[in-house]
């Protein structure tokens, strides 16, 4: 039986986003996820910038789920946290990261899972309509909803939950005549609700949460045990030097900190590619 079933889980959201949380881990884990409201969450952050995200990613969903659950008085809690930028690879497109964490004060563990993915994050600076109407239909408008201001991406003027295309021309002829730059700046609306893209993203990451949830460390049985670490060092199957492709995973209990180096099993050596010796 899971650690969690019949207890009621704290989700603190205004965005909908125990519609694709709570599927996941219920049915598995046997617990109810709890919508908990009465806190605007835009006051910790918000993607169009207007209110800067304080401190990190990590920091910012374990502020969120500690308000929920001193807002309901439970002693479990969770919360969802999205970052955008550019992709790790070429550093070219854009990139969403999605981060959800569970606290759990009653065995005083903190867990997280992840998802992360190309993104729908475009944006168009323009005083040409038919240009706007363009980059709507690119970016899946209006199951994507739109944010407008006019001027540049720094107007404070700001259109919000644009998701038809009547507001979106009665939008642009405002955003226009605000202008003195003849210029209109529309982009994703970014929050879950309005982004079905981040929407599945934020369910990718609830499935990564339950992987890690249905992990017992081996010493204390407490939920959560999980890769932490990974070390370098595989040998080049060229010349025999250490390289920086991992050679080892080491799992390790968010409780008790119990630890584990597990060999990796996949693969003995690393290609030269990877080599500063055969390949600087």
């Amino acid at each position: 039986m899971s650690d969690y079933a019949g207890q009621t889980i704290a989700l603190l959201t205004q965005h909908g986003k125990e519609t694709v949380i709570a599927p996941v881990l219920e049915p598995i884990l046997g617990c109810v996820v709890q919508r908990i409201d009465g806190y605007d969450t835009d006051q910790l952050g918000t993607f169009t910038r207007d209110t800067p995200r304080p401190g990190t990613q990590l920091e910012a969903a374990r502020r969120k789920a500690r308000v929920g659950m001193e807002l309901s008085g439970l002693p479990v809690g969770l919360a969802s946290e999205g970052s955008f930028g550019p992709d790790p690879f070429t550093g070219l497109f854009p990139w969403n990261v999605e981060m959800l964490v569970w606290i759990d004060d009653r065995l005083g563990i903190e867990v997280v899972g992840m998802a992360q993915g190309p993104a729908q994050g475009g944006h168009v600076q323009t005083g040409d309509w038919a240009a706007v109407e363009a980059f709507a239909e690119e970016e899946g408008f209006p199951a994507h909803q739109l944010v407008m201001r006019p001027q540049d991406q720094d107007d404070p003027r700001l259109l919000k939950g644009i998701a038809d295309w009547d507001q979106l021309k009665q939008g642009f002829d405002t955003c226009l005549a605000q202008s003195s730059n003849a210029q209109v700046f529309v982009e994703l609306d970014l929050r879950a609700f309005a982004n079905p893209t981040r929407m599945a993203r934020i369910a990718e990451a609830a499935q990564d949460l339950l992987k890690r949830l249905q992990s017992p460390c081996p010493a204390c049985q407490v939920p959560g045990f999980w890769i932490t670490e990974r070390q370098p060092g595989l040998t080049c199957s060229s010349c025999g030097q250490p390289t920086q492709i991992h050679k080892a995973e080491v799992w390790q209990c968010p409780g008790c900190q119990h630890r584990v180096v597990e060999p990796r099993q996949d693969r003995r050596f690393a290609d030269p590619q990877h080599c500063a010796r055969c390949n600087p």
